[in-house]
């Protein structure tokens, strides 16, 4: 029967359960506002440039990326075209791909949760535009509901702010006002899922050792200690979190703290031609592009980065549709040379800026601002920055609005390939003998470029630049014998490679045609090869579709140094690697994808009385990221030798 205290507590839960109601169904329609906003912010992108008002649906351009588990090893001692160079050689019929919008689902044989995950990738590879179509997919339902609220920040955000205090709950409503209504009760019960994307931009200082330690997201801090609590799980301990990062940038995150370790590595060779077709609805143009670009294996290997393939259809799609004739680029210094006169034209038409011109000719106003920007490019090239600020650009005589091709409101160049051009072209114009070093190869593509601009053909593309240059074809031969004889001391084997680099793009393919003949001599023991020769033959092997089944350095005439330089191409053996016994003097630690069996291999060729190290024992290390399980795929082959390994 009801009574009256009955009938009292009833109404009370009704009215507790209406007001309950009432509170999610308001927090729910917060959060469709949340939805709403991310999908206008990322539904539409820009390729290159950031000009408001323009973009394209991402879905329609959208082309899947190649994203691994794990990471490759030549992070700190390559530039990142070196990686990809080494990338494209490897085998990836064992690497599963994973797709983005599954970034946070465990594989079979993985029982833990995943709740960090750390994403490299080198620069332009597509880590934004796949944090952007996870966000996307998740705003318009169609992936990963589980999770309640996507929080997408970018540290060239959060550089802004580096110095304030914030609270947890601040920061969400600073940066997405649509949140401003969600209590810090509501946080707790939801699934969240932050996205800190572009690591390497970051002007933070994350310390994980000495760190405040925060469990309250009304409790205010700096910016850092937020983020490094929220990355350890003192935070919102359920969160999800994900990182984007230039592989060089990722050890600021201790790998203790990571879950999943994983690596976008570009495009696959059919995802390039899927870019292409996707981009161009004419089917012939799209066909005439992808052929140029398998053309040329510099430019294929490019396409693996998603804005170099931008690059190469816009400079291509204005040569191959106006009536402007010559050749097309096949080096990178000519496609770059073009794409910054394919860039200023579409300026020039787009402010209407004065009379029609050839595409070589610059106002004096380009001129000086194309100059301004190789010096900003060029300073901050020699001292790692790729992130400036409105002091930066004051120093070097820019003015904001001039820079049409920066993005707001932290200012960087739309690649890292565009500021080392740019940064060559500078040079190359003053003229100047300034001596730059670089121990971890950030400096090689910028040499490359500056070979290239010695070509006549690429100083006509670029004189109204450059101005009138005199370079004899004398000193060009001095130049291109420099190289050939370029004394290789202290330099590792791989970076060695970028003399042939230099090579090729001043147009001198006499090493590449020697080595392609020495490739088809029966008689390769009795032929010497020069260092530079070995250098090329290495880049040649890495490059090659063909899996040597055996690669035996003793068979080889060449000098020590030469035999050092042929260390590049050791991974392209499937069976087994052979070295010889004055590999004693090498110095330095080289990494190369050497199987199980292969260690196998090594073993039983040594007990079969094949001198491999003039008996002295081989030790056999792994060579990973530290903290992280080894992979087999990877060891490091080190000589045993005190003065060799150190410890």
């Amino acid at each position: 029967s009801w009574t009256a205290d009955n009938i009292e507590d009833f109404s009370f839960s009704l009215v507790s359960l209406f007001f309950f109601l009432s509170a999610d169904v308001g927090l729910q329609e917060v959060l469709d506002e949340h939805k709403v906003s991310l999908r206008r912010r990322c539904e539409r992108v820009t390729e290159g440039s950031d000009e408001t008002g323009s973009g394209t649906l991402l879905n329609r351009i959208y082309t899947e990326l190649y994203i691994t588990e794990g990471q490759s090893e030549e992070v700190h001692t390559q530039h990142e075209v070196r990686q990809l160079e080494t990338a494209s050689k490897m085998d990836t019929l064992h690497d599963a791909p994973i797709r983005c919008q599954d970034i946070f689902k465990a594989l079979p044989d993985q029982q833990r949760p995943i709740r960090v995950v750390l994403t490299n990738g080198v620069a332009g590879v597509g880590k934004t535009f796949s944090v952007q179509k996870f966000t996307l997919d998740w705003a318009e339902g169609l992936e990963n509901q589980h999770v309640s609220v996507v929080v997408l920040l970018s540290f060239r955000e959060l550089n802004l702010i580096r110095d304030e205090q914030y609270s947890l709950l601040e920061l969400l409503h600073v940066f997405h006002p649509t949140l401003q209504k969600v209590t810090a009760e509501k946080l707790a019960v939801s699934q969240l899922l932050f996205i800190f994307d572009g690591l390497d931009e970051s002007r933070l200082s994350l310390d994980f050792t000495n760190r405040k330690l925060l469990s309250d997201v009304t409790q205010k801090s700096s910016v850092s200690q937020l983020l490094t609590n929220l990355i350890q799980g003192n935070l919102l301990p359920s969160a999800l979190v994900w990182i984007t990062s230039r592989p060089a940038a990722a050890n600021q995150i201790p790998p203790t703290c990571v879950d999943r370790l994983t690596e976008v590595r570009g495009f696959t060779d059919a995802q390039k031609e899927e870019y292409f077709r996707r981009r161009f609805s004419d089917e012939e143009l799209s066909s005439r592009i992808i052929s140029h670009m398998k053309s040329s294996r510099s430019l294929h290997i490019m396409c693996s980065i998603p804005v170099f393939c931008w690059i190469t259809a816009t400079v291509l799609e204005h040569m191959l549709t106006t009536e402007q004739r010559g050749e097309l680029p096949k080096t990178l210094t000519d496609m770059y040379s073009h794409f910054l006169l394919v860039q200023t034209k579409r300026k020039k038409n787009k402010y209407h800026e004065g009379r029609e011109t050839s595409p070589q000719e610059l106002t004096e106003a380009d001129r000086e601002v194309l100059l301004k920007l190789g010096r900003l490019a060029f300073e901050h090239l020699e001292k790692g920055n790729i992130m400036f600020y409105q002091e930066d650009l004051e120093q070097c005589g820019l003015d904001v609005t001039e820079c049409v091709i920066f993005q707001k409101p932290v200012y960087c160049f739309v690649h890292l390939s565009i500021q080392e051009f740019l940064a060559a072209v500078y040079m190359f114009h003053c003229h100047t003998s300034r001596k730059t070093k670089s121990k971890n190869g950030h400096l090689d593509l910028f040499v490359r470029f500056l070979h290239g601009l010695c070509l006549e053909s690429n100083q006509r593309l670029l004189v109204g630049l450059l101005g009138q240059t005199e370079i004899s074809p004398g000193t060009i031969q001095r130049v291109i014998n420099n190289l050939k004889e370029m004394n290789s001391y202290g330099i590792s084997p791989d970076r060695s490679i970028n003399i042939f680099h230099c090579l090729m793009e001043m147009n001198d393919l006499s090493v590449h045609q020697e080595i392609q003949e020495f490739l088809k001599s029966e008689n390769r023991s009795e032929k010497e090869l020069s260092e530079i020769q070995c250098s090329a033959l290495a880049f040649m092997l890495q490059m090659s579709e063909e899996v040597l089944d055996e690669f035996d350095l003793q068979k080889y005439k060449t000098s020590e140094r030469g035999r050092q330089r042929l260390i590049p191409a050791l991974p392209v053996s499937s069976s087994w690697v052979i070295l010889c016994s004055s590999f004693f003097n090498l110095r330095g630690d080289y990494s190369a994808p050497i199987s199980n069996n292969d260690l196998c291999i090594l073993q039983k060729k040594e007990q079969e009385g094949v001198p491999l190290f003039a008996q002295k024992p081989l030790e056999l290390r792994w060579s990973g990221v530290p903290g992280f399980p080894p992979t087999p795929s990877w060891l490091l082959l080190c000589l045993w030798d005190p003065s060799f390994c150190g410890d």
